[in-house]
């Protein structure tokens, strides 16, 4: 898939090994100055990653391409903090604070299409690199501290709550090790606080909530439910996506617990009452720069795209599936041979030249709905503000 920058999941299959590590001893921990706008990817009002041109072109069935309406800047009454996943290219086993490009550029590509719904904020963090991850994958001890990077989320947090939030709504936004992190987050730093109040939802795709099966509440989170309608707000979105028909393989690191009683939580921000409905994507069109992702061929035969994203109307559905004992959102490509455009999207996790089936669509987790989950903030915030005259 031509994600670019989207190094999420380059071995990613190495974080089971690098949990079953010992972490490092703790050392004392310094919070890096988010008071320094150099330490944020994204604030508000600046020409940063979240400024970025979020031009889309539209491909309908028939091979018409046409510009997708542009979205509307405007001035917003809610915030989205946003943790991005593991594309940390430095040499390191954790992160630095100086932001690299991929950093930069998966802000643009996952975050930057929520601005015209709320003011954007995105820390960096001294994020678990994929050095670290690759270390895992082949064997070498990692030092890798990913407790420094959790804390350095909640320094950033407690920072934006305390310059910049004066009482505002504000949806949590992430993935993979961001999501995990805002989890963490959520659970510790906000459930059963005042701050609770001002949590519109959070959005954490890529990484396993755990909630008792059949339920919407309880488990990884005490008392933040899953979100099952748009007007609903203190709630989570969570899923972790494969190919409709794909099962999680047994040692899969998503879509499967076991903690025994427990289910992997699967919100469908397309449908959040259940059933399959068609994805909004906003796929990036930038060459990848990673190197084992499934790669996507032409968007439609003699359709040239020029535009950051490419959108592709009623191509890709989704539903929540629980079935074989793995519960994950299943994404189909209608795919038709008689229409130009693409029959396959890419997005699967590549190593050795070979599909890692057990990481699914990780690398689109976000981009297949990034339409609707802007949608889904536009709703949300509006119910909170309702609710907070």
């Amino acid at each position: 898939m031509r994600l670019a920058a989207l190094a999420t999941a380059i071995t990613l299959a190495a974080a089971p090994a690098l949990a079953q590590q010992t972490p490092p001893a703790p050392g004392p921990y310094v919070a890096p100055d988010y008071t320094a706008d150099a330490a944020w990817l994204c604030r508000p009002g600046r020409a940063d990653a979240c400024a970025t041109d979020l031009s889309t072109t539209s491909v309908a069935a028939n091979g018409t391409a046409s510009p997708a309406m542009a979205p509307v800047s405007r001035a917003t009454a809610t915030d989205c903090f946003y943790v991005y996943p593991t594309v940390s290219t430095d040499p390191t086993p954790n992160s630095d604070m100086t932001a690299d490009a991929a950093e930069i550029n998966v802000a643009k590509v996952q975050f930057a299409a929520f601005r015209p719904v709320c003011r954007t904020f995105a820390p960096l963090y001294r994020q678990v690199t994929l050095k670290a991850l690759r270390d895992a994958l082949t064997g070498v001890p990692t030092t890798a501290d990913r407790v420094m990077a959790y804390k350095d989320v909640v320094a950033a947090w407690n920072d934006y709550l305390a310059r910049d939030n004066s009482g505002r709504g504000v949806i949590l936004i992430g993935h993979s090790q961001g999501s995990g992190l805002l989890k963490a987050l959520i659970h510790n730093e906000i459930e059963g606080k005042p701050v609770a109040a001002r949590m519109i939802a959070a959005y954490i795709p890529g990484n396993n909530v755990l909630v008792p099966a059949g339920k919407d509440v309880g488990g990884d989170l005490t008392s933040t439910p899953l979100c099952r309608a748009a007007s609903q707000t203190g709630c989570v979105v969570a899923y972790v996506s494969f190919r409709d028909g794909m099962v999680p393989p047994l040692d899969s690191r998503f879509g499967r617990t076991t903690v025994a009683g427990m289910a992997v939580g699967c919100t469908n921000p397309a449908a959040l009452g259940g059933g399959r409905k068609p994805l909004k994507a906003m796929l990036p069109t930038a060459a990848n720069i990673v190197d084992n992702a499934s790669a996507n061929g032409a968007w439609a035969t003699g359709v040239t795209v020029t535009t950051p994203f490419v959108a592709l109307p009623g191509l890709l559905t989704g539903e929540c599936v629980d079935s074989d004992g793995a519960q994950r959102l299943a994404i189909r490509t209608e795919a038709d041979p008689a229409d130009p455009r693409t029959d396959h999207i890419g997005g699967d996790v590549m190593f050795g030249g070979k599909v890692v089936e057990s990481w699914g669509l990780h690398l689109i987790d976000v981009n297949a709905v990034l339409g609707n989950l802007v949608d889904l903030a536009a709703s949300q915030s509006a119910a909170w503000l309702a609710a907070h005259k």
